[in-house]
């Protein structure tokens, strides 16, 4: 029997992901407040609904994509809460960056009555949500992650299970954090190179053959006309917003302080990312922090 997922925000990487599903013969029912992302949906064969509690009707999973952990909240622990209503047969899985400690509220709430739920961030931004090959990052049960392999497989390539629930937000706001650290070092190098004249392309492969490569250099370089299909050979337009890297930093140096971890890259990467987003970056993507460095 075909599970019906319902699917709950559909933005960059959320209308991909939920495109994932249909195309592994999955029942999609969808809602987002942004109608064409939900008739774009529609007209990739899903099902629509007018609100949240329509789309969860008789779904088996449901899966969110939402901006953040209030929204989150709202979603399913609000006055029209989702879990008040729904089966305790359904499995939760939301995949929002968000605080670990909401994900933990959420779950708590779940636990309570009697639903499944992990929290599943996702990394390898918009192209990886495109080609179905996400890493999924979980926290929760073994049980309830064990659960929600077959539908994130249909979505990802890599699926971990970081821990107990909010573990996948730990780990994931880990990783974005270092990611900004290095997205700024490799800008900052590739800046360097050429004010003194270098080639951006020789010498992004010249540091992809040493000591310097990164993850950045490989798939996602800052640099425009350097590599196609990147943002930053698009006006910096898609992918991974400075507005969103500027929140997870903010989850990040929260973490740190309750954690008492020295993270003073995190902090200056924080800091960067919030002149940029000041600066009036925020809907361009997080790889654009090559621009604040050529201002200053």
């Amino acid at each position: 029997m075909t599970q019906h997922i319902a699917f709950i925000g559909l933005g960059n990487m959320g209308g991909h992901m939920a495109k994932n599903l249909l195309k592994k013969d999955f029942r999609v029912t969808v809602y987002d407040l942004n109608k064409s992302a939900m008739a774009s949906l529609k007209e990739a064969g899903a099902e629509t609904a007018d609100n949240a509690q329509s789309a969860v009707k008789d779904a088996d999973v449901i899966i969110s994509m939402l901006p953040n952990g209030a929204i989150v909240k709202s979603l399913y622990m609000g006055a029209k809460g989702l879990i008040k209503d729904i089966s305790k047969d359904v499995l939760i899985i939301d995949s929002s960056t968000i605080a670990a400690d909401d994900a933990r509220a959420v779950a708590k709430a779940c636990q309570q009555q009697g639903i499944a739920m992990i929290d599943a961030p996702v990394s390898g931004g918009t192209a990886a949500a495109e080609a179905g090959t996400l890493t999924f990052i979980c926290g929760g049960e073994a049980a309830h992650f064990e659960a929600a392999k077959t539908v994130l497989s249909a979505m990802g390539r890599h699926i971990f299970h970081a821990g107990a629930s909010g573990a996948g937000q730990v780990a994931k706001i880990c990783n974005n954090m270092l990611l900004a650290i290095h997205m700024i070092g490799t800008a900052e190098a590739l800046n360097m190179g050429a004010q003194q004249g270098l080639d951006p392309k020789v010498m992004s492969e010249i540091m992809k053959a040493s000591s310097g490569n990164n993850w950045s250099l490989q798939v996602y370089n800052p640099y425009p006309d350097v590599m196609p299909h990147v943002p930053a050979s698009n006006d910096y337009q898609g992918g991974f917003m400075v507005d969103l890297m500027s929140k997870d930093l903010g989850l990040s140096q929260e973490l740190a302080a309750k954690s008492g971890s020295a993270t003073p890259l995190g902090a200056l990467a924080a800091q960067l990312y919030q002149i940029h987003q000041a600066g009036g970056a925020g809907g361009k993507d997080f790889s654009s922090i090559l621009q604040l460095l050529q201002k200053h």
